[in-house]
């Protein structure tokens, strides 16, 4: 495994891959030695790699510049996440940019609207964020409910912001009014 860091008009970026799929990516919210501290553990730095990562790093680049970009091209690695977990991950990454969906919704598309609560564990838990959207699942009402990447709740207004959707900046709620 490898990693390299992506400097982006949104802050850095950081991407983990094995020689076949990406296995995880970073928001910004740190400094870039703070990051490349983290990532060490993944691998080396480095600037080369396969040729999934150039284009993961130019898509990455572009989405921070505001330009609308599908990530369903690059190979991701879900082989260290539950069955559950990978059907959620599914589920979002048929969101295309600027659209939303609901924990409730992806709960009731997977067969059972008790399983809200469990879908935003699997959300808080994405390993590949934003190339995997889970910023683009909210909670009931269109609040913007939990986001456990650097900078929070804001950085999730942000990325939607960035993409031209509206979300209400309260917490989602506790219990879901289905």
């Amino acid at each position: 495994m490898a990693f390299c860091l992506i400097e982006t008009d949104l802050g850095w970026f950081g991407l983990v891959w094995s020689p076949q799929r990406i296995t995880r990516a970073y928001l910004p919210g740190e400094t870039p030695e703070a990051m490349r501290a983290r990532l060490a553990r993944h691998g080396p730095e480095t600037t080369e790699g396969p040729v999934f990562v150039s284009e993961a790093r130019a898509l990455i680049a572009e989405y921070a510049r505001g330009e609308s970009v599908s990530f369903a091209s690059l190979p991701l690695d879900l082989s260290g996440v539950s069955d559950f977990n990978r059907r959620v991950y599914e589920d979002i990454l048929r969101l295309n940019w600027g659209e939303t969906t609901t924990y409730g919704d992806i709960a009731w598309r997977l067969g059972d609207v008790a399983l809200a609560r469990a879908v935003g564990q699997a959300m808080g838990s994405n390993p590949i964020p934003l190339i995997i959207p889970c910023h683009r699942v909210l909670g009931s009402g269109g609040k913007t409910g939990g986001f456990s990447a650097p900078g929070g709740r804001e950085a999730k207004l942000r990325m939607l912001a960035l993409e031209g959707v509206e979300a209400d900046p309260q917490a989602g709620q506790l219990a879901f009014g289905f």
